[in-house]
């Protein structure tokens, strides 16, 4: 399949309770793996990826060492690929313009892209965090990819207290990145069912909710119409947990 026709394709595999499951990686082994086990595609996860590469999460590792993972990907699997792309490793945009362009050029068909203040404090304000959504469809529209943005919102994931004193803004943030050109929405940290429910309910983007402790089981998330499900770092601590026990076994 051409770029093109991965970059469609995945989009199509975004449905209301029949989700797409994502089983992250973190380089080309990893998804070369998860690849032959039947996924339909491969996203990444940044903190996987940057853990893998002896850095910490947060957009410490290089942009140019990420583009050469994800170039490695792109050579070994041929499903689409989709990559943890932050904050977009710049809060100008007219960096974010080349940052972008950079990744569809590798064959990138998708990112998440995340509202946090990386290396600072709190979140973009809806409307800083729109334009920085326009402009990256307005750079994907220039190379003519219909680049899936999965925009994420981290209301739950930073927050204290009620889960459910946020879904105010989490669907205002919903319908605003949607008008400024995103695919998805992604709610890292909720894990209530019924509020799960309700963001999918509200938004008018397709919801991808990540596995963690406490959340509803694969079956339940379907039934609450969630269009995307995705692991993030569990697949990477999970074979690292396995290979630490296995060398104790070995070296004791």
């Amino acid at each position: 399949m051409s770029q093109i026709q991965k970059a469609t394709r995945f989009r199509e595999l975004h449905v209301k309770g029949n989700p797409i499951m994502l089983y992250n990686a973190w380089d080309a082994g990893s998804a070369k793996i998860i690849s032959e086990a039947g996924a339909k595609a491969i996203g990444t996860s940044s903190w996987a990826v940057a853990q893998a590469q002896g850095y910490e999460d947060g957009e410490i590792i290089p942009i140019g060492l990420v583009e050469q993972l994800i170039a490695r990907i792109m050579a070994t699997v041929d499903v689409p690929v989709t990559l943890d792309f932050e904050g977009g490793y710049s809060t100008d945009d007219g960096e974010l313009d080349r940052n972008i362009s950079d990744i569809l050029d590798l064959g990138v068909i998708g990112i998440n892209f995340e509202d946090r203040q990386v290396k600072g404090s709190g979140l973009h304000s809806i409307e800083r965090q729109s334009q920085r959504i326009a402009a990256i469809r307005k750079a994907s529209d220039k190379k003519r990819i219909p680049l899936f943005i999965n925009a994420r919102t981290d209301v739950f994931a930073s927050q204290e207290g009620d889960p459910a004193s946020s879904i105010g803004e989490a669907l205002e943030r919903a319908r605003a990145y949607s008008a400024a050109g995103a695919s998805g929405l992604f709610i890292p940290g909720l894990t209530d069912e019924a509020l799960i429910g309700r963001i999918c309910e509200g938004s008018p983007l397709p919801v991808n909710v990540m596995i963690m402790d406490g959340t509803p089981s694969i079956h339940r998330l379907t039934q609450l119409g969630v269009s995307r499900i995705s692991y993030g770092p569990l697949p990477y601590i999970t074979a690292m947990g396995t290979l630490k026990g296995d060398a104790e076994k070995a070296l004791s």
